[in-house]
């Protein structure tokens, strides 16, 4: 534990947490709160939008403009270029690229081409949070910053062994950051799932756990690949995916770092309250 009692926490001249929870939980929504209060604020998914999947979206953009006759003259006469445009932690071009899988007349992926897309995710996501110590250290040498905070994405357990203690990708994050994790309620995760059906978005997912409801969604619904409906697919696998994830997220928090509630994380409205949630929560884990 980076912090060995509350006490510790609250007289460190240097503050660096990373938070990790289910989306819709407020993690970048605290993050900018403190970020108003000279706290950096490192998102995860900003760095894996303009960073790491940048040179992917790209060139998926570049295959697309080579089947127009037009495009693909201008490009190859180098004539015009193509970038991503990531706003404010806005992973949408991330999410357009990963893509939903199914009947590819509604825009579906054939499902081994999303699962190369999810393996570039991962790959990205894991090379994002690795970053994590870079940016703590330039943070505080090119602008100053000696809090920091890392404003990861959902899917952060999905990459990890939760219930190794000695994982070498929490164990390098909890040497730099207190890990915290949001809890969220049965009442939280309800209200997740409906905004979700509402608006289904992509996600990614572990491997085994996307081959295992890709292959129980093909047999409950006895279609083939290419007749699965995409939005269908991802509204069905939602759900689970949130109560695949709770478990190791309590796994993380147990081996790594600390836990807070939903409802305490959204007491929060400033710096001071930041800093008491978190010391009432390291006074219940370690006395």
């Amino acid at each position: 534990m980076l912090y060995p009692s509350a006490q510790a926490w609250r007289d460190a001249a240097q503050k660096r947490v990373l938070i990790f929870a289910s989306s819709g939980l407020g993690k970048t929504h605290v993050s900018e709160l403190l970020a108003e209060k000279n706290w950096f604020h490192y998102s995860v998914d900003y760095r894996i939008g303009t960073r790491h999947m940048s040179e992917h979206i790209i060139d998926n953009l570049k295959r697309e403009a080579m089947k127009n006759p037009f495009l693909n003259e201008m490009l190859m006469q180098d004539l015009i270029h193509f970038g991503v445009n990531v706003h404010d932690h806005d992973l949408r071009p991330v999410a357009a690229y990963l893509g939903k899988p199914g009947d590819p007349s509604k825009g579906g992926l054939p499902i081994k081409e999303y699962q190369r897309r999810q393996d570039q995710f991962r790959a990205a996501e894991i090379a994002a949070l690795e970053d994590t110590k870079s940016f703590i250290e330039r943070a505080q040498s090119v602008y100053g910053y000696d809090n920091f905070i890392c404003d990861t994405g959902g899917s952060i357990c999905e990459w990890v062994d939760p219930n190794d203690p000695n994982d070498p990708l929490l164990t390098q994050l909890a040497e730099n950051c207190l890990m915290i994790w949001i809890k969220g309620s049965d009442a939280h995760t309800a209200t997740l799932v409906k905004r979700f059906d509402k608006e289904p978005k992509p996600m990614s997912y572990q491997p085994e756990f996307l081959a295992r409801v890709w292959s129980e969604y093909l047999s409950k619904n006895n279609v083939k690949e290419d007749e699965v409906d995409p939005d269908s697919f991802i509204r069905w696998t939602y759900e689970q995916a949130l109560n695949h994830r709770q478990p190791r997220y309590a796994a993380m928090a147990e081996h790594h770092g600390i836990t807070i509630e939903a409802g305490d994380w959204e007491t929060i409205k400033g710096e001071s309250d930041f800093v008491n949630v978190i010391a009432d929560a390291l006074a219940a884990k370690l006395g």
